[in-house]
This record gives structure tokens, C-alpha cells and sequence, in this order.
């Protein structure tokens, strides 16, 4: 008998085209799920007979209480090496192996610049204004070239933001709670001397920390505060470093200029959620790690994890 595996939160319907799942056809039988569900009782009851499953980054959380619920489960394939959404523990606890994917570095820093570039050149409200026979011209966008670029880390992502700050002219800081100065001088970039100082001198300040105690709900209301009223944050990394209430009351109260979003702390986003509305962001769903190059790269690793797993030798296990 086969085994079952679902492969959950394919929004795009393109999981099944962007790997080899023919190469488990003899042994598993893969489901595509394409929309999401939220609802603990409806997920638990259509994913009780898998002994499989792959999920995207943290569109699913898996925690206890879910786990608990899935008796016949026994292998777990999240993209990317790392999964807070996961209790790992639980999953332990109750015999499930947790195996990771490789990613691609690159995607994330080119929708950072996307959101950089959108908001300083105003591209949304000119672009509205242009379909909808609005006045030609209507903004003043801003220069990058003598701006200051403030990062809150400077890791794999962060190290490549700044790379192309430098390109475009401007002067780029950088700050996290390990930095060294070598590290920011292998990039090319200044240590800023404090969190605070990054935040009260930079133009943009764009996010770039993994999400742990430390990083959670750093900058809050103190912090924004601190910001220019004429700087932008943009947020590509993880939701919960930055304050959600503090933000819109940051947006509303024009301490800051505007921001670029793509993470939030629920998602899908609810239809009514004051960021939809909000007119000093650019938002987006989501998509700093969707490309098909490297969901190409999730999907099939996902695969040979499975292929590692039938075989008695589970690969990138992260537990």
C-alpha cells in the first residue's frame, strides 16, 4: 500500500510542475492543496490520513496541538532550513522526522530593492494615476544616490542589500547585536555605534534579522519614534521584529514617511486589515522567496528528502 503525501499551501498550483514527483509515483501518492486553511479542526481532518507532508516556510504552523492530531504522520518537509512555526519538540516527541530544503539567497534582496525603489520613486500612486487618467506627474521621488541605508543585520541577505546600496551611491550603515567591525568592513559598510544611532540617521532602515527572543518585537514604539519623519522601514525578514501596533500608529501619525511590508503577522492577510488601506505602504504577499527558481529548488529537495526518507536515511533533518 502507498504511502500519502500532501503537499499543502500551493498557491500558485506550481509544486506539481516544478519537480520530479513522478520519481516516488511507486511508493507515494501525492495531493496538491492550493488554498489555504486556518481552522485547526478542518486542517487536521483532511491531513489525518497522510503519513507525508510538505509545507511552505510558515504558511501552516505546525504546533502541538495540530501535531497531536495527525497519528499516521511521519515525515514533515518544510522549505528552508529553519521553521519557527514548527514545535519541533512535539514533533520529536511523537517519532516525526523534520527534514529542511536548500534556498536561494538572492531572491529576498532583489524584492527588498523592489520595495526600496517603489517607495522612493513613488511608483504605486503614479502608476494608479496614469491608468486612471490622473495628473501627469503628480510626486517628487526621491534620490538614493547620498541617502544613508540603515540595516538591522547583515548576514547573507542584509550583506547583499548593502552591496547594492553602495552601487547606488548611497552611504550604508549597518547593526546588529553581534556585528563587528570587520564583518561590516569585509561588506564595505560603517558599524553604526547603536541601534538607536542606525535608526535616528538613516533615511531607510531595512530589516534583516533572524527571528528569535532577541529579535522579537525590537522595534517597537521607542524605536520608531526614533526615526525620521522622513524615512522609510522597509521589512522583508519576519513580522513579529517589529511591533504591528507601533507600526500603524508609526504610519499614522507620520512619524516615519511610509514602509515596505511583505511580512505580516497573520497570513494570508484578512480582507479588512488596516495594511490593505494604509496609503503610505507598498505592500506585498508575502513574496520575497517566490521565484521559480527557488521554489524549484524547495520542490525538489523536497522530493529527495522524501526519496532519503523511504530509504531509511532521512537527509537535511531538523531534528
Amino acid at each position: 500500500m502507498k504511502l500519502r503525501c500532501a503537499v499543502l499551501d500551493d498557491y500558485q498550483r506550481a509544486a506539481a510542475s516544478l519537480a520530479d514527483w513522478s520519481s516516488l509515483e511507486d511508493r507515494v501518492e501525492v495531493e496538491f492543496f492550493h488554498e489555504h486553511e486556518d481552522d485547526e479542526d478542518k486542517l487536521a481532518a483532511a491531513l489525518e490520513r497522510f503519513e507525508i507532508i510538505v509545507i511552505m516556510r510558515e504558511r501552516t504552523p505546525f504546533r502541538a496541538s495540530l501535531l497531536g492530531r495527525l497519528p499516521r504522520l511521519k515525515l514533515l518537509v518544510t522549505t528552508g532550513m529553519r521553521n519557527a512555526s514548527v514545535d519541533l519538540a512535539a514533533a520529536a516527541g511523537q517519532g516525526v522526522a523534520v527534514c529542511g530544503t536548500r534556498g536561494n539567497p538572492e531572491p529576498t534582496p532583489e524584492l527588498t530593492w523592489a520595495l526600496i525603489l517603489g517607495l522612493a520613486r513613488r511608483l504605486v500612486p503614479e502608476h494608479q494615476a496614469l491608468r486612471s487618467n490622473g495628473p501627469w506627474q503628480s510626486t517628487l521621488g526621491i534620490d538614493l544616490y547620498g541617502k544613508r541605508l540603515g540595516l538591522l543585520g547583515l548576514g547573507t541577505v542584509g550583506s547583499r542589500v548593502a552591496r547594492v546600496g553602495l552601487a547606488f551611491g548611497m552611504e550604508v550603515a549597518a547593526w546588529s547585536p553581534n556585528l563587528t567591525a570587520e564583518r561590516a568592513a569585509e561588506v564595505g559598510v560603517q558599524l553604526a555605534a547603536s541601534k538607536e544611532e542606525l535608526l535616528e540617521s538613516s533615511d531607510f532602515v531595512s530589516v534583516h534579522l533572524v527571528l528569535g527572543d532577541r529579535s522579537r518585537g525590537l522595534l517597537g514604539r521607542e524605536e520608531l519614534k526614533r526615526m525620521r519623519p522622513t524615512a522609510y522601514l522597509i521589512n522583508t525578514s519576519r513580522a513579529p521584529i517589529v511591533d504591528r501596533e507601533a507600526l500603524v500608529e508609526a504610519l499614522q501619525e507620520g512619524w516615519i514617511a511610509g514602509a515596505g511590508v511583505d511580512v505580516y503577522d497573520r497570513e494570508p492577510l484578512p480582507a479588512d486589515d488596516v495594511f490593505r488601506t494604509l496609503p503610505n505602504v507598498l505592500t506585498t504577499p508575502h513574496l520575497g522567496y517566490v521565484t521559480e527558481r527557488n521554489y524549484r529548488t524547495f520542490y525538489g529537495d523536497a522530493v529527495e528528502d522524501i526519496r532519503a526518507f523511504l530509504a531509511g536515511e532521512p537527509v537535511r533533518k531538523l531534528n
